[in-house]
């Protein structure tokens, strides 16, 4: 017999599962309307919530844009920090924050733990790298921030390390603030049982296997701990130069639009008027002959 937990517990795997086909559709779909086929058990409430977050995406994808061109064009520099406990989803906030830039301005830096030679270097020389230059926006999928967070639950860094984090951080960010670079940092927060929830649905779901990690399952255990490092580190980096922001992120689709529309109003964009675009004839050539491709090369046209 199952209990209401149970129901509930069953009800956001669904949920999640309904999300993954989500992020499918987001590519193909632009304006289009959507069929009561490309989702599966959905009411006709939850399907008309699905439109209207759709739409709404959409609208503020357009206005990216906008401020994509409004930073090339005044040179602009900023760094977004994503941070946040496991599946708490800032990488799918990322996904839409760039799914329709242009890559050679908004790029995503997600750092893999660093190697024996980056530990012995000063702990923010590999992210000073990935700095933007004019013009440029750069997503950090997690920052220089592990050391406040998992490096300090999981033991991977002393106590003199912490503490001297917590001093120079303060320091190297209002640098970076001075250097012209606009600095925003988000947190995702979620609860403990929308975490397990979407844990859940990563193992029963082959396509989301990946995404978990012995860390990731190792940190379920250590909750409080997380809690508690987190609230140190808010405190503790919250300054004016470079203030903490918190996204409520229980409602994965509210959560992207939410930090969409606030990141949009952190800066003064403007839309940046275009010369018109004249598609040119192709020119033709008398002499020009086209090589045949040999069949051998063409990959089997099995759709």
């Amino acid at each position: 017999m199952t209990t209401p937990q149970d129901d509930d517990l069953v009800h956001r795997i669904r949920m999640d599962l309904l999300d993954s086909f989500d992020e499918e559709l987001e590519m193909e779909a632009e304006d289009r309307a959507f069929s009561s086929d490309a989702v599966v058990n959905a009411t006709d409430e939850s399907r008309a919530a699905r439109t209207r977050y759709f739409r709404e995406l959409f609208r503020l994808q357009g206005e990216l844009v906008k401020l994509q061109d409004w930073v090339v064009a005044t040179g602009h520099k900023v760094v977004v920090l994503f941070e946040g406990r496991d599946a708490a989803g800032k990488g799918g906030a990322i996904k839409r924050i760039t799914q329709r830039l242009n890559p050679r301005v908004a790029r995503v830096a997600a750092l893999p733990a660093p190697n024996d030679r980056e530990r012995t270097q000063w702990y923010f020389q590999r992210y000073v790298s990935h700095l933007p230059a004019a013009g440029e926006i750069v997503l950090f999928d997690r920052s220089w921030y592990n050391r406040a967070g998992v490096e300090r639950v999981m033991g991977f860094c002393s106590d003199e390390q912490y503490e001297e984090f917590f001093r120079t951080v303060p320091e190297f960010e209002k640098m970076l603030v001075r250097s012209g670079i606009q600095l925003i940092k988000y947190w995702f927060s979620i609860s403990d049982e929308e975490q397990h929830s979407r844990f859940l649905g990563r193992i029963h779901d082959p396509l989301k296997q990946w995404k978990l990690s012995p860390m990731d399952l190792e940190s379920r255990k250590r909750w409080e701990d997380y809690t508690v490092a987190k609230e140190v580190m808010l405190e503790r980096t919250h300054i004016p130069e470079a203030p903490w922001w918190v996204v409520q992120a229980v409602d994965k689709k509210k959560a992207r639009l939410n930090c969409i529309a606030h990141l949009l109003a952190q800066m003064p964009y403007e839309e940046i008027p275009h010369p018109p675009i004249v598609l040119p004839e192709r020119v033709r050539h008398e002499d020009y002959v086209r090589h045949k491709v040999p069949a051998q090369m063409f990959i089997p046209e099995r759709y």
